[in-house]
């Protein structure tokens, strides 16, 4: 008998493992989605706020995906819903492109960061990018917050992890019609799957995609994932256009991050959540 050696045993229980996890199946009927959807209509400055035209149509592609796969959804753009009570009912939370000030209490900010630290998922899309710009944990749990984005159009957006289980049948270059958004306050944890090709932007805005991009040269963040204070995260910045949300490409980047999610998140333990307030200091 062949005896493997410490090196080949590795590389062949990693191998199972990878093997096990790509065949993973996320029994959908034990699913259940709120699809939240508020945009405040005043920044946190007290601005007027720029509230997207997409969010119906983001909500309704996720209400379409429960139909088609079995999961249950609920919708709403009321932040009461953000109590523990309620909360433990959900496995995954998505902002269709929420924006600004998403809570209107600390109790429903408290209820929601514990939500997370017991194992929930969170789905963020678009303009979720923009939203609870003023709490420093919401922001390093989307990965970042909004800071720029160039003119809505035709660009090159590349897929960099195509044997991600969350990329199934997402193009490897992905030429879309959408928004490039840029980010501050990076969070240093995300682990990216798709990046804006920024030389492929229209140069009219060279100077403000310079400034925006940073240190990032020809690729810059568009879509990723990371397990933060307890929970799974997945957020993309595409989809500014209503369009999106009926183009089965698209809808198919949300159902793919989606499923990832859900499996992870099938068992959430509240015992692991440690926050009293919304500022409690993150516990790495």
């Amino acid at each position: 008998m062949k005896l493997l050696t410490k090196h080949s045993a590795l590389f062949t229980l990693a191998s199972l493992l990878s093997i096990s996890f790509s065949l993973a199946q996320v029994n959908w009927k034990k699913v259940n989605v709120l699809i939240y959807t508020r945009s405040d209509s005043i920044t946190h400055e007290g601005k007027k706020a720029y509230i997207h035209d997409n969010i119906a149509a983001a909500a309704g592609a996720v209400q379409a995906l429960g139909k088609l796969h079995g999961f249950k959804t609920e919708v709403t753009n009321d932040p009461s819903v953000f109590n523990e009570n309620n909360l433990a009912r959900f496995n995954i939370i998505v902002f269709a492109s929420t924006n600004n000030d998403a809570f209107s209490t600390d109790d429903q900010r408290l209820a929601f960061r514990r939500y997370v630290e017991s194992g929930g998922g969170v789905v963020g899309l678009h303009s979720v990018m923009g939203t609870e710009r003023a709490w420093t944990w919401f922001k390093n749990m989307l990965g970042g917050t909004f800071s720029w984005h160039a003119n809505n159009q035709v660009y090159k957006v590349r897929n960099i992890k195509p044997k991600h289980p969350a990329m199934e049948g997402v193009p490897l270059v992905w030429e879309k019609k959408d928004e490039c958004y840029f980010a501050k306050e990076m969070y240093p944890g995300i682990e990216v799957l798709m990046a804006h090709e920024i030389k492929t932007l229209n140069p009219v805005q060279a100077a403000d995609i310079a400034k925006n991009a940073g240190l990032y040269d020809e690729l810059y963040p568009a879509v990723w994932y990371h397990n933060f204070d307890g929970g799974h995260i997945w957020i993309s910045q595409l989809g500014h256009d209503i369009a999106n949300y009926t183009d089965p490409v698209f809808v198919n980047h949300i159902y793919q991050g989606m499923k990832y999610i859900a499996s992870l998140t099938a068992k959430r333990d509240m015992t692991k959540a440690y926050a009293t307030t919304r500022d409690t200091p993150l516990q790495y």
